[in-house]
């Protein structure tokens, strides 16, 4: 008998997920590109050529033994930790040093690292609606509670007047994701300032420390010169989860980072905790390889104007047939309404014209649906005469 808490997990398992598997169900019945999937979030783009080249070059040139082995600290090498560090200095004017870095098993077990560390059961986790669904299972491997903040549908920005309502003395951390996923909204310095406002004062109003979480896998990933605010820098109790997944392309890698800088309260501790938490977690240690390949590759980026175009062009389309949906600043998601108040039902009238997409009640938001449009221009391209017979469907 497996335990009541995977039970659970297990009946409400990823329905992006389950998506990408019908994916292949209906690819080979009608052929991979009579199927228009945009259920995943797996990047399309190649990863950088110096990727290839700096893993050639490791693997020729370093001590196979030293290479394979464990790491001296659960945190990672500390060369690499040190260049991760100078890195965010030098692009974001921080003041990092090695052990403010912890290299994680990409962003989700990094995430799971610092939940695993900060939370006691009960404490409670704030989210902001719609949000990254597996966000829940993080916060209930350890006993949290998610207390979920309704999505803004006019912007997508953060409902502030309900989330500073629902702070309470049991909230230990605020997660943020921006860009977001599903919606591809970057959060504004404005709002991040006026949350940083809200929850330094709820801080000393209860006495307590409360953690702001910034997941990032899709920092590097924004359009039209838009900027995404360094959060380090606008609230001191802050950590940063990243992930080279998104930005060089590498998600079955499984390599990113946290940052905890020595501002944030209980930094020593928190930052030990975080090295025992990756070891008792079952990572061990960050994927050695990738950690040496992120070092070598840290000024280099997926070149994003091929997401872009694909932007443009679904968004575009989907506009011109009459969708309604915001216009994503970063990530590769866009967010669209339901022409019907259940957006499942309309989910699976999209797959009798072999149109793959997610329900956004997997991120908290009813009423829309995600399409992840990291994938191939020709896709996006055929795709659109299917919509269009999707959309007759509903004027009728």
């Amino acid at each position: 008998m497996i335990s009541k808490k995977m039970e659970n997990m297990v009946a409400n398992s990823s329905a992006i997920r389950a998506m990408f598997e019908e994916g292949n169900r209906l690819a080979k019945l009608y052929g991979a590109e009579n199927v228009f999937d945009f259920s995943l979030g797996n990047p399309n783009v190649p990863a950088p050529a110096a990727v290839k080249k700096a893993i050639r070059e490791i693997l020729e040139e370093e001590d196979p033994i030293v290479l394979h082995g464990y790491t001296n600290s659960n945190a990672g090498y500390e060369d690499v930790r040190q260049a991760v560090a100078e890195s965010l200095n030098e692009r974001f004017g921080t003041a990092f040093a090695a052990h403010n870095i912890t290299m994680t098993v990409g962003a989700a077990g990094g995430l799971n690292v610092i939940f695993k560390a900060l939370l006691n059961p009960g404490d409670e986790v704030i989210a902001f609606a719609p949000y990254f669904g597996e966000y829940r299972s993080y916060t209930n491997n350890y006993d949290g509670v998610m207390v979920e903040i309704s999505p803004n549908t006019v912007d997508f920005q953060p409902k502030l007047d309900e989330f500073e309502a629902k702070i309470t003395p049991k909230t230990k951390i605020v997660i943020v994701n921006t860009p977001n996923n599903p919606t591809g909204v970057v959060y504004s310095e404005e709002t991040i300032r006026k949350l940083a406002s809200i929850m330094e004062a709820k801080q000393k109003e209860f006495g307590t420390e409360i953690y702001l979480v910034s997941d990032e896998p899709y920092r590097e990933l924004a359009y039209d010169g838009v900027e995404v605010p360094y959060l380090t820098k606008y609230y001191a109790n802050t950590i940063v989860g990243y992930s080279y997944s998104k930005s060089l392309s590498l998600p079955g890698e499984r390599i990113g980072y946290l940052v905890i800088p020595d501002e944030a309260a209980d930094s020593e501790k928190l930052i030990s905790a975080a090295n025992v938490a990756t070891r008792i977690l079952g990572f061990v240690n960050a994927p050695t390889l990738q950690q040496k390949v992120v070092k070598a590759c840290l000024n280099e980026k997926t070149d994003i104007s091929y997401y872009d175009r694909n932007r443009e062009t679904l968004y575009q389309g989907l506009k011109d047939l009459g969708f309604e949906c915001i216009k994503p600043e970063g990530a590769f998601y866009l967010f669209v309404k339901s022409p019907v108040e259940d957006e499942r039902a309309f989910c699976q009238a999209a797959k009798k014209y072999n149109i793959l997409i997610v329900p956004g009640s997997s991120f908290a938001c009813p009423g829309y649906v995600r399409l992840a449009y990291c994938v191939s221009y020709e896709t996006i391209v055929n795709s659109l005469p299917k919509f269009a017979e999707l959309a007759e469907e509903y004027r009728k």
